[in-house]
């Protein structure tokens, strides 16, 4: 079963995952694609869904 944006609320991601865009491949399209500028802070909330995603460096 694949993950949804509403089962899991934080995500750790690489710079492999960039340009980091929600829902990610392994979630349901519960809601349009939207990217994700994580580069600036090094962690984001997706302003649809509300999940965190935090870069590892």
């Amino acid at each position: 079963m694949s993950d949804t944006a509403t089962d899991k609320k934080q995500y750790q991601v690489t710079k492999k995952d960039l340009p980091l865009h929600c829902p990610m491949p392994s979630m349901s399209y519960s809601h349009p694609r939207v990217f994700l500028p994580i580069q600036e802070k090094g962690n984001v909330k997706c302003p649809y869904c509300g999940t965190d995603y935090t870069l590892e460096s």
